[in-house]
């Protein structure tokens, strides 16, 4: 019988004749523990149980919102953080209800529904303020942030802009993002949370970065790396040597760049994750093609391929071997740039990436006329081969004008260059959940996954995602909450509303006491008509098509690349080097034996 066969019959055990606190306390342990999976179930069973307690329940909602949540399942977190606000205004617990509506707002968030999580948001902060909750009031400007900076980006994919040449609705975005960022910064300083101040930092940076302020960006990024260091938080250093290599990158500072670089993968190692080292190896390349020191380029890229191909990382791979065709094209070498080629080629052909084959068969065709061989004559290359020296021919660098990002040079090409967005800034965005303790943990569950800032969370991962022809429960879900909130409102419908409608599954109490708690909240235990008015607003335009996808989902997604530190750096980087390819091709050298 294998561990997890033994721990789910001890787990069974325990739930055998135990109370609702009792399973409560053990779901609690378990998920502060890391299991949140077994959590779940421990929480579920104390449901099954039921309790008389509101405030046990209300606990129970609050922590299996947050666990769905951690673990991906949006829809059930969503339904336990709707049990939660729904039982907190019913009890009239101000606090409740700030707390379960920005677990609200944060779930919404990911599901990609930024106008109701404002709205969500918007509350938590409205309510706080209104209790004098220092800590809370914080939390909200912090996510109220993170949902501007996380709907500026989504707005931002849909157009082929630079950071700093975004549209004027994703700028609006990102300035909210920034005031939100700002007022938290000054309430962080205010009550001494050095942690948190290191958080608003970061966001800054990230923020700051996206709407071309780069400077700016850097400065906020030295604070976080500082305060990372107080800290000893080697992965938060990480991100900052990363943010700030990109900022340095946009504003041609390639040495700069390059140091912050070396500085992340060094940190990568110390941590010892692979993945990572491989992104910094993947910017060293990329950021040595553009300092033309191309055999430095050649090395760090070829560190890339080696722990692509050991992750499994196809398309880290594909994009690996693009760079080192490439390279080896800029140097002469045309035997092993043929075979970089013929190599991208394949993962293109393997992982649908239509623009890979696309760029492959341009690359392979220029270098076979180049070559003056026709299109089967590319030679297999052996490891000796492919290890021989290199060997950088100037005379093709000459006609390359490599890099046209200086300042100057941005200046003078801004108005003809639609460039493709650029998000390659590692995430800081730690969403604030319900409970101190539990919040904690979730931050540290969900450090690699939240964005964005590289963070950002993935509307199609596991769990949250759906299918064209699934229908999405998660918004039936609001639509329903929303509607039992606007029940007191319909003419004499709250004073005879039935208990069952409160759906309150593990409540065991008394339903005349629930009757009296809802009709005593009726007058000041719910959110203000303007809430839901808004609510209803931001709903309208979509009731009719409620059950469709979000629109995230309707686009395919290419496969996932771990040691890629950003598709949209990739593009950047692509873009800037394909200004210089018709020079490359135009004066290619003769064809060399590998190795001369």
């Amino acid at each position: 019988m294998d561990d997890s066969n033994t721990s789910q019959q001890r787990n069974k055990k325990k739930m055998d004749g135990s109370t609702c606190m009792e399973l409560a306390l053990e779901g609690e342990r378990l998920c502060k523990a890391g299991d949140c999976r077994a959590g779940v179930a421990f929480f579920e069973a104390a449901i099954q149980a039921g309790t008389d307690d509101l405030k046990t329940l209300t606990a129970i909602y609050s922590q299996l919102g947050n666990a769905y949540f951690y673990l991906g399942e949006y829809s059930k977190a969503m339904q336990y953080h709707k049990h939660d606000l729904t039982l907190a205004r019913t009890m009239q617990d101000k606090m409740g209800e700030a707390k379960a509506s920005g677990n609200l707002g944060n779930t919404m968030k990911v599901l990609g529904r930024y106008d109701e999580s404002l709205l969500c948001c918007k509350r938590h902060l409205s309510v706080s303020r209104e209790l004098g909750d220092k800590v809370g009031e914080g939390r909200a400007l912090y996510n109220l942030a993170n949902v501007y900076h996380s709907k500026g980006k989504h707005l931002g994919r849909s157009g082929n802009q630079d950071p700093g040449h975004f549209p004027d609705a994703v700028k609006e975005c990102l300035q909210k993002a920034v005031e939100y960022y700002n007022e938290n910064l000054q309430l962080m300083v205010e009550l001494g949370d050095r942690s948190a101040q290191g958080r608003a930092c970061g966001n800054l940076g990230n923020t700051h970065y996206l709407l071309g302020n780069f400077t700016q960006a850097i400065s906020y990024h030295q604070q976080r790396l500082k305060i990372a260091k107080e800290f000893g938080d080697k992965a938060a250093e990480r991100r900052a040597h990363s943010n700030l290599g990109n900022a340095h990158v946009f504003l041609g500072q390639f040495e700069t760049a390059a140091e912050h670089y070396k500085r992340t993968l060094v940190l990568a190692q110390e941590l010892g994750d692979r993945a990572m080292e491989a992104q910094a190896c993947y910017s060293l390349g990329n950021t040595y093609t553009l300092l033309r020191d191309l055999p430095a380029s050649v090395e760090y890229h070829m560190r890339h391929m080696r722990i692509a191909q050991e992750l499994n990382d196809t398309v880290g791979e594909g994009r690996a071997c693009w760079s080192l065709g490439n390279a080896h094209t800029a140097m002469g070498n045309n035997e092993k740039a043929l075979y970089y080629a013929q190599r991208h080629l394949q993962i293109s052909q393997q992982i649908e990436d239509m623009a890979g084959l696309e760029t492959a068969r341009m690359n392979l065709s220029d270098l076979r006329r180049a070559m003056g061989r026709d299109a089967g004559d590319g030679p297999e290359l052996t490891d000796s081969t492919l290890s021989a020296p290199l060997r950088p021919r100037r005379q093709s660098m000459d006609n390359m004008d490599l890099l046209k990002m200086t300042p100057e040079a941005k200046v003078r090409g801004d108005a003809e260059k639609p460039a493709p967005l650029n998000v390659s800034q590692t995430s800081n965005d730690e969403s604030f959940m319900d409970g101190d303790d539990f919040l904690d943990q979730l931050t540290r569950f969900q450090s690699k996954r939240m964005d964005d800032q590289r963070c950002s969370l993935t509307v199609g991962g596991a769990g949250g995602s759906s299918s064209g022809s699934t229908p999405d429960p998660v918004k039936d879900d609001l639509i329903d909450l929303i509607q039992g909130m606007q029940s007191r409102r319909m003419d004499e419908q709250r004073a005879d509303l039935p208990v069952c409608d409160l759906d309150l599954p593990g409540f065991s109490g008394s339903k005349d006491f629930i009757q009296r708690l809802s009709v005593a909240s009726d007058a000041d235990g719910l959110p203000d008509d303007q809430f839901f008015d808004m609510l209803i607003r931001c709903q309208g335009s979509r009731l009719d098509d409620q059950r469709s996808v979000l629109p995230e989902l309707s686009v395919p997604h290419p496969p996932p690349a771990p040691t890629v530190p950003d598709e949209d750096f990739f593009s950047l980087i692509q873009r800037l080097q394909s200004e210089r390819i018709e020079d490359q091709r135009s004066a290619l050298p003769p064809s060399k034996t590998p190795g001369d």
